[in-house]
């Protein structure tokens, strides 16, 4: 049985360690906490522990001068380094210290057992005094591609400082002048479907596969390095390291890399890629421009010429100007239909735009997305002012097309017409179902307020944001109903309970005028002869049994 340590300021943190750990399967008989380094060490100096998990930032005492005591004091205790994403700086010392792995946080289920159970087979290693089995392994083993794909995405957003992490350069074969890099992306265009029926769901399985295929068949002299893009799921980055040669071999081997991935992918497993290169480069912080031309390449791939899998080819990209049809400028023609409840008009107008698209010279991924985007967005803040909203969506915490109902991969231009129809189809199905059924109470509900509160300043946007209706929708609707604009009907109601009160004759006008919320009693009599060509007082001398 061992015993366990963990060294971590943070709370959550250490309450996240404990309930992720699989201790009892693990052998792990007790585990204790400390709440700094200094109090760590206090604790290290007083007991003896098996595996110590530190993290490299804290107060009194940081992981990485803990890590340099350790060293000296404790050289067969075994280390697990927690860091953050942003921390290259505190991860030297974990390189030079005998870790045994580096997380990152935020730590999850699988990275925390994995490393717990690559100690605890190092632990029973060395209880077997297998001694050449513990020298290989107890050096550093942490999680290089992690590192990897850290460095590689803050060179792609141009946030890698060379001089503060020149110790990390030799990890992607920076450290020499003979390297050349480029940069491939790759698109999954039916990634969910695939997932679906051949990964039972599991993405962190289907990541695994597709970077391994897209990793295979590369020496010391061309590597693939590839990891899920953080900016969507369905993109995969490759960088390639080419030693020595010239930029042309790196841009030919690149390029047949990438194209024999994608057909390794669609043999395999069925996925449907598009992708794109980036042009070669010497200079590892080049890496980010030829990201861009990757992206760019990828994003101008034609979705009406696109049939299977496609590999743009790595160049300075000029996309084509192009007068191409606007959704967004139908939306509010499409607003207009659904607020009527005209959902078939609503359909036309976006079947008319879809074949104003098929129409066109060509009609690219990058433009396919942002329509996407773009129609999901405008026709959510549609259904959220009519209040409206699926109610899969409502709690706003998933805003992909998942809860819906709806796979979003489209890998021709006929497939991401069905995907715009079933955007449309979700939210027009509920804001049919709302604008039929909760006009009528809405509206009774605003006219029984203004009969009850008509001598107080009512504002239409009270009920907007009551009801979360536009003003310009409330306002068409009040009219339909009832005859009147909402002014309009206050106005109205005013005016009725002025002719009733006028009919008082112990009532004065000035007290009339108050009750009815009018402060000025010029502006209620100028007011009401607007409304009834007559003055208050002549309304008076016009009642039955008033002298003349």
């Amino acid at each position: 049985m061992y015993r366990v340590l963990i060294i971590d300021d943070e709370e959550p943190l250490r309450e996240a360690i404990h309930i992720l750990g699989d201790w009892e399967g693990l052998g792990v008989s007790e585990v204790r906490e400390a709440t700094d380094g200094k109090a760590g060490l206090e604790l290290l100096r007083r007991e003896r522990f098996d595996l110590v998990l530190v993290d490299m930032k804290m107060p009194e005492l940081s992981g990485a001068e803990l890590l340099q005591i350790a060293e000296q004091e404790f050289p067969d205790l075994l280390l697990i380094v927690i860091s953050g994403y942003n921390d290259f700086e505190y991860t030297r010392q974990a390189i030079r210290s005998k870790v045994v792995d580096y997380l990152l946080k935020p730590v999850n289920r699988i990275d925390l057992n994995h490393a717990l159970r690559k100690a605890v087979g190092v632990l029973e290693a060395k209880r077997k005094r297998e001694s050449e089995f513990i020298s290989r392994n107890i050096t550093l083993n942490m999680s290089l591609p992690k590192l990897k794909e850290k460095m590689y995405l803050s060179i792609i957003d141009r946030s890698f400082k060379t001089q503060s992490n020149e110790a990390f350069l030799p990890l992607i074969g920076a450290d020499g002048a003979a390297s050349h890099f480029a940069v491939g992306l790759l698109r999954m265009l039916n990634l969910e479907k695939v997932r679906k029926e051949r990964f039972h769901g599991d993405r962190d399985l289907l990541h695994f596969a597709v970077t391994n295929v897209m990793n295979e068949n590369t020496d010391g002299q061309f590597e693939s390095f590839s990891f899920a893009s953080p900016k969507g799921e369905r993109e995969f980055i490759a960088i390639f390291t080419m030693k020595g040669g010239y930029e042309a071999d790196a841009a030919f081997l690149s390029l047949h890399h990438m194209k024999k991935a994608a057909s390794t992918l669609k043999e395999l497993f069925g996925i449907i890629c598009a992708g794109g290169i980036g042009e070669p480069c010497s200079d590892s912080l080049s890496i980010a421009a030829s990201y861009e031309q990757a992206k760019a390449s990828l994003d101008t791939i034609d979705l009406l010429s696109l049939r299977g899998s496609l590999i743009a080819q790595g160049r300075a990209v000029n996309p084509v100007s192009r007068d191409n049809p606007s959704l967004t400028g139908r939306m509010p023609q499409i607003r207009s239909a659904l607020e009527g409840g005209n959902v078939n008009h609503a359909r036309s107008i976006l079947s008319e735009f879809i074949r104003k698209c098929q129409e066109t010279e060509g009609f690219t991924l990058g433009e396919a997305d942002r329509t996407l985007q773009g129609f999901l967005l405008l026709l959510g803040e549609i259904a959220a002012q009519l209040g409206a909203m699926p109610p899969q969506i409502r709690s706003g915490k998933d805003s992909s097309l998942a809860p819906l109902g709806i796979l979003s991969d489209f890998s021709s231009f006929e497939q991401f017409a069905g995907v715009l129809n079933d955007i449309f189809d979700r939210y027009a199905g509920e804001i049919s179902r709302t604008v039929a059924g909760d006009r009528s109470s809405v509206l009774e509900n605003i006219k029984a307020y203004i009969d009850n509160h008509y001598f107080e300043d009512i504002k239409i946007s009270m009920f907007t944001e009551q009801y979360f209706l536009s003003r310009e929708y409330l306002m068409k609707l009040f009219k339909g109903q009832y005859g009147y604009g909402i002014h309009e009907y206050v106005q109205k109601v005013r005016m009725d309970k002025a002719k009733a009160l006028l009919r008082d004759p112990a009532l004065k006008i000035q007290d009339i005028s108050e009750m009815l919320g009018y402060k000025d009693k010029n502006y209620f009599s100028k007011a009401f002869r607007n409304y009834y060509d007559c003055s208050p007082s002549e309304f008076r001398l016009q009642l039955p049994g008033v002298e003349k």
